[in-house]
């Protein structure tokens, strides 16, 4: 079972930016146990949200053909913590993109208040040089995942 952090993209430029959307519903089982009593949003979840909506948009910019993974967070800055009701609007871009390793710039928005700074650095890890061999399918893009886009793109064209 694999985890989605992100709930549908709204916005979608290929290898430049993305949009993605989360509700946070007290429906969600973590957020009973985090602080019980008290339920907010876990910041490393929100980074999972920042870090699938990102690796989705650098996944794409290269046709799903590299497996993708968080390879480091440069930054990630919180204002403060996310209520169950809220909607979290995750918006990534592409600062760099090569062969081997891509990096974006995040913001993670609760309406109109800037709630995080999310910057991360991403492996292609089939093109890096640490002479690593990987299985052949695509573990990192799982159906799931492309689902997401397609489900942008279906929603965005015209009746």
């Amino acid at each position: 079972m694999r985890w989605i952090w992100i709930d549908k993209f709204t916005e979608f430029e290929s290898g430049r930016r993305a949009v993605a959307i989360k509700n946070v519903s007290l429906a969600e089982e973590h957020l009973h146990d985090h602080f019980p009593g008290y339920p907010v949003m876990p910041a490393s979840l929100i980074i999972e949200g920042m870090a699938q909506t990102a690796g989705i948009l650098v996944g794409e910019a290269g046709g799903f053909k590299e497996k993708v993974i968080l390879a480091k967070i440069k930054r990630a800055v919180f204002r403060r913590e996310v209520r169950p009701g809220e909607q979290l609007r995750h918006e990534a871009t592409i600062e760099h993109l090569a062969s081997e390793a891509a990096t974006t710039a995040g913001k993670v928005w609760v309406n109109d208040e800037l709630l995080a700074e999310i910057d991360i650095v991403f492996s292609h890890i089939d093109n890096n040089l640490s002479g690593l061999t990987f299985p052949k399918e695509n573990f990192v893009f799982t159906e799931e995942f492309k689902s997401l886009l397609r489900t942008y793109n279906v929603s965005t064209k015209k009746p």
